[in-house]
């Protein structure tokens, strides 16, 4: 399709400031390096402060929480180069993170993560179910702080383009709020599709709220794409804006991709709001993509997660004060805030402590046929099983995402397949798939067969050999680029979300997916998996032999580098 000449200025100028910004934090470390290395008289002792700083360094480093690969990535960098390898850790290897944000996060978490239901009952639903499901559950709960649902529809889709259309539907619908959070957006055919949607609500009432991260939609969109979208009446914000300056915080990036629509319909997966996900172009060959929309309580998670980013991001910003007009949406809550408006003076005090109890429990009191999406269930129509939206956020010390995908390989007793764009993993992770396929899980992991970051590819290939040799089949998807994110072990549980198997997701970005269970989208994602195989070339026996020397030096030097991509 042909690009209009407002997307080609937007790309230009966005790929112009990404040029412009790179080159001027380059320039500001040369700067740094250059005052360093010419500082006369002072150089001596400035360089003993940071051969020993760096000494320091690798002893707090050796004895962190961190894992072995990055431990042993950042001590040999400051090892062999004291000066430079300092610096940069103190740059970047902090995990880039302010104190300061680390506690607008905290702060707003307190607020809202205990809006949502602590749902015990379905947890130990989850556990009698199967143990190892409840296991999985349970952690999420504990770590991250997001209850698992049990009524909830959920819709798989195979293809991003499926998900588009019907995320467009359920925008047109929409009667109280639309809230959309993407790494990136393109302002082009796709994009614009659903932008007239979204002002055709604003003009029937509809609050609509879009939030995007700057880097991932800098080669897309310029810096009017705030301005041209708020003349719609929508309300705009952007993560972590991209411009020159050692920004401590540059390092994270958000990542997730979610829609919620009135608090009852929601949506994520892995594709962003850009033409290459929907086919539009293929720079890439066949752009593998796949998503789910949820229907029901477990939305709430998905509000929660995005009124996190939008309230926490800057506090230059005016933040939200009520969120329950946004959080509340179960059956239960809506019946108990109207028994306290309606309640006279005394009989709102009783309420008011009804409504304080059951927060403090947590607790769903209603019977199943009263809970909302009762009558899809009774209709047949339902898809419902257990369902646990969760995020993941490099604010804290847990690695949310990377303990799912080792738990779903830990507990698998015939299968457990995974799907990634990158495979760059920790030895933990790595030791954890090998391990499961020595005591014979079927274990399978597809990669893109067509790439499109070719040093990303050439690193995510050098994991092979130590994966396949033990055990684990490789495929590369041969159509094209593959950029889903999903697991599945079982026939029991499968995961969907914006979570790569790489450093960059699992320790450096906001993350967000999906865990779901005992229904029939788990089926639908293996018949997909399936499928994928089928259109996969199988490179296990390629690469479980010998490498050649160089190939083999080439690739431990990709791997030592790993950590810092």
């Amino acid at each position: 399709m042909k690009t209009t000449v407002e997307t080609q200025a937007s790309v230009k100028n966005g790929v112009s400031r990404m040029i412009f910004a790179v080159i001027s934090i380059l320039l500001e470390v040369a700067v740094i390096l250059l005052l360093l290395f010419n500082a006369g008289q002072k150089a001596n002792w400035i360089y003993s402060v940071l051969r020993i700083l760096g000494a320091i360094l690798v002893l707090f480093i050796y004895g962190s929480n961190k894992t072995a690969s990055i431990r042993m990535t950042w001590m040999l960098v400051i090892l062999l180069l004291p000066v430079c390898g300092t610096v940069l850790y103190l740059l970047i290897g902090l995990n880039g993170h302010s104190l300061k944000m680390r506690q607008r996060y905290e702060d707003i978490d307190k607020i809202l993560l205990p809006l949502l239901p602590a749902n015990e009952d379905v947890a130990r639903s989850a556990a009698a179910r199967d143990g190892r499901l409840g296991s999985l559950v349970e952690y999420i709960r504990r770590q991250a702080g997001y209850p698992v649902y049990r009524n909830t529809k959920i819709e798989y889709f195979d293809d991003a383009e499926k998900g588009f259309e019907a995320q467009k539907r359920d925008l047109a619908k929409a009667e109280k709020f639309i809230f959309m959070e993407y790494h990136a957006i393109e302002d082009a055919e796709c994009w614009h599709e659903m932008r007239d949607i979204l002002a055709e609500r604003v003009r029937a009432g509809v609050e609509v709220r879009v939030f995007y991260d700057d880097m991932g939609s800098l080669g897309f969109i310029n810096t009017d794409f705030i301005k041209r979208t708020e003349a719609y009446g929508i309300q705009c914000r952007v993560f972590n804006p991209f411009m020159p300056g050692l920004n401590l915080f540059l390092n994270n990036r958000d990542h997730r991709k979610i829609t919620v629509v009135d608090g009852k319909v929601g949506y994520t997966g892995g594709y962003n709001l850009a033409n290459e996900y929907f086919h539009r172009t293929e720079p890439f060959g066949f752009w593998k993509d796949t998503g789910v929309r949820l229907e029901g309580d477990a939305v709430q998670s998905l509000t929660v997660t995005f009124l996190e980013m939008w309230n926490a991001i800057s506090d230059r910003d005016k933040d939200d004060r009520d969120f329950r007009k946004y959080v509340i949406a179960s059956k239960t809550e809506r019946v108990l805030a109207l028994d306290q408006t309606k309640a006279g003076e005394k009989s709102a005090k009783r309420a008011a402590k009804n409504r304080e109890k059951y927060f403090s429990n947590m607790q769903d009191t209603l019977r199943p046929e009263e809970r909302y999406l009762a009558d899809t269930e009774a209709a047949g129509g339902g898809n419902l099983g257990f369902v646990q939206p969760y995020a993941d956020s490099p604010m804290d010390e847990i690695h949310v995402g990377e303990d799912v995908y080792i738990s779903m390989v830990e507990c698998a007793q015939k299968y457990a397949w995974f799907i990634t764009p990158y495979l760059i993993i920790t030895d933990e992770m790595r030791h954890a798939f090998a391990l499961a396929a020595r005591r014979g899980v079927d274990v399978r992991i597809i990669t893109p067969g067509i790439p499109d970051k070719k040093l990303v590819y050439s690193v995510t290939r050098s994991y092979y050999n130590g994966l396949a040799r033990n055990g684990v089949r490789i495929y590369e998807f041969t159509p094209g680029f593959c950029h889903a994110k999903m697991s599945i072990v079982d026939d029991l549980m499968a995961t969907c979300g914006t979570i790569n198997m790489d450093y960059r997701s699992l320790y450096h970005h906001f993350e967000n997916g999906c865990l779901y269970a005992d229904c029939g989208a788990v089926m639908e994602t293996k018949k997909d998996f399936e499928e994928t195989f089928a259109q996969c070339r199988d490179v296990t026996e390629q690469y479980e032999t010998g490498r050649g020397a160089l190939l083999r030096i080439e690739q431990l030097l990709l791997r030592l580098a790993a950590p810092l991509m």
